[in-house]
């Protein structure tokens, strides 16, 4: 149930509100399904630079949702749940179908069928803290301020208030779909709450007026708002594109509105991180390691003494 007068979510049963003292009346099932739920309004503190983690105070029967696996710590006053669908909550009066066809979309993101709720069962102020799962930047965005609605990649998502429906935008354009770097689905972020997103090395946000065209490496784009049009475009010339590095393509994003880019995506870092493994597997051997070869040769010499 919610308070008429400030919306803070309540626990059943509860006469005046816990936030604002505001006298709780009973509401209709048949009104209460037609009302608007708020989303709720959490604070935070962020932790590190590089590798950072996102620390959320709940009030009382306050709520987040986050992606499995992201938690990393919370208050003895926290309620974990594992919920099927999106998290927003808006499918509950669909039944069971409204909520495989949520978590439907989540699947074809690459996200798992279900989500954590946690919410502070408690009286008192509570904390739970979320951390992404490869170094990079995690950086709050307010729904509202962007229409209330935000397009972004597949793995961009981390964690946001109760009430957020996280859901999926499908690419028209066939260009876009096999050489934008984020294929045909992308996550759609819906609601008029506080929402986490991380991605790889340094995030920044450009704000393009109307006409205004920025282009970018293809796996570069974090997110944008749904005024700005997204498309590819060749990168120049064969030999640019072959010998440059960047690619045969590159994306372009169109004003107005805003987009939010990151400097290292995580498959470049994968890449990197193949590419070195591959390069140094005999250094543990004593390949390229004097060290190696020393150690390996006094050991040698003392198996020999002994045998002998």
């Amino acid at each position: 149930m919610f308070c008429s007068n400030c919306g803070s979510n309540q626990m059943e049963g509860t006469k005046f509100c816990t936030k604002c003292g505001n006298k709780l009346a009973d509401v209709p099932t048949s009104v209460a399904s037609n009302i608007k739920k708020p989303t709720d309004i959490i604070d935070y503190v962020l932790y590190g630079d590089d590798m950072q983690l996102v620390e959320i105070e709940l009030d009382s029967s306050e709520s987040v949702v986050a992606e499995a696996g992201a938690m990393t710590y919370m208050d003895k006053n926290i309620k974990m749940e594992t919920i099927f669908g999106d998290g927003s909550g808006k499918d509950d009066n669909k039944g069971f179908m409204g909520k495989l066809a949520s978590a439907g979309k989540r699947a074809l993101t690459g996200e798992s069928l279900f989500m954590t709720s946690f919410q502070n069962v408690g009286y008192e102020k509570a904390h739970v803290a979320f951390a992404a799962p490869f170094p990079g930047k995690i950086i709050p965005v307010e729904l509202k301020e962007f229409g209330e609605s935000l397009i972004c990649q597949k793995s961009a998502f981390l964690c946001a208030a109760k009430g957020v429906s996280i859901g999926i935008h499908f690419q028209k354009k066939i260009g876009v779909g096999f050489f934008g770097g984020e294929g045909f689905i992308m996550q759609k972020l819906t609601g008029d709450g506080l929402v986490f997103l991380h991605a790889g090395g340094t995030i920044i946000k450009k704000e393009l007026k109307a006409g205004e065209m920025l282009r970018l490496d293809t796996g570069c784009l974090v997110a944008i708002s749904e005024t700005v049009n997204y498309d590819v475009q060749f990168a120049g010339d064969i030999k640019s594109g072959i010998f440059g590095g960047e690619g045969l393509f590159l994306a372009t994003v169109q004003g107005p509105g805003h987009v939010w880019l990151q400097s290292l995506p995580f498959s470049r870092l994968a890449d990197r991180i193949s590419s070195a493994q591959g390069s140094h597997q005999g250094e543990n051997k004593g390949f390229n390691n004097p060290l190696g070869e020393i150690t390996g040769g006094i050991g040698g010499a003392l198996g020999g003494l002994f045998k002998g």
